[in-house]
């Protein structure tokens, strides 16, 4: 739930709104998410042709990410919430491949790095030579959980044993969607800094286990 609500979401938004509208507000932006991405994004990716400039189809794509995201933070969500839905919308279009091409090293020289950045910047290793031992605990939660319960589920599904230990595997990496997580966490006062900095160790960690245990599958 947490990460679903921005820092709006779980502090400011909630002071000057009531729940019930707030609710209502979430409600109108999922039903309106799939306006988006049945019929507008279509319309206005489709339009973005006939602009007599470069890349008018991968900027009209950015429009509509940044869009949603603030439209997802205004009614209290995360804004990952609303850019996770505009990339599903352009998705859905004749132009993915083209955006997909375009915003791949865009991402890469820009977006993802500054957001590695700021994680970092708000990390400490104060309190870390203390905590091995809880690192180490949520490390190996955070990897048989993923392991133990996705590979469960594949094999009730009718998966074999190694494809449904390959499926745990795969599953152990948190990836960005961890980071974002804590991250918002930090911003609305819910996690400690020192929390927040094993956490988002916990979550490194992992990630980096998880390409050696699909290896051994």
């Amino acid at each position: 739930m947490i990460s679903l609500m921005g820092t709006q979401g779980i502090a400011t938004h909630t002071d000057s709104t009531g729940l019930g509208w707030i609710l209502l507000e979430q409600v109108l932006f999922f039903g309106g998410t799939y306006l988006v991405v049945r019929w507008i994004a279509p319309y206005l990716m489709s339009l973005s042709e006939k602009f007599v400039m470069n890349a008018s189809v991968t900027i009209m794509s950015m429009v509509i990410c940044l869009g949603m995201a603030w439209i997802a933070d205004l009614v209290g969500l995360s804004g990952a919430v609303g850019a996770f839905f505009a990339g599903i919308a352009v998705a859905h279009t004749p132009y993915r491949e083209v955006v997909e091409a375009h915003m791949e090293p865009i991402g890469y020289a820009a977006f993802i790095p500054l957001f590695f950045v700021g994680i970092g910047l708000s990390m400490s290793f104060d309190y870390l030579g203390s905590s091995l031992g809880f690192i180490a605990l949520m490390t190996a939660l955070a990897c048989l959980s993923k392991l133990i319960g996705c590979g469960l589920g594949a094999k009730l599904t009718g998966f074999d044993r190694t494809s449904s230990l390959v499926i745990g595997a795969g599953m152990i990496s948190r990836g960005e969607m961890g980071m974002i997580t804590v991250q918002i966490g930090l911003q609305s006062g819910l996690l400690a800094k020192a929390a927040y900095s094993k956490f988002v160790l916990v979550i490194i960690l992992a990630t980096i286990i998880a390409p050696f245990a699909l290896k051994q599958r």
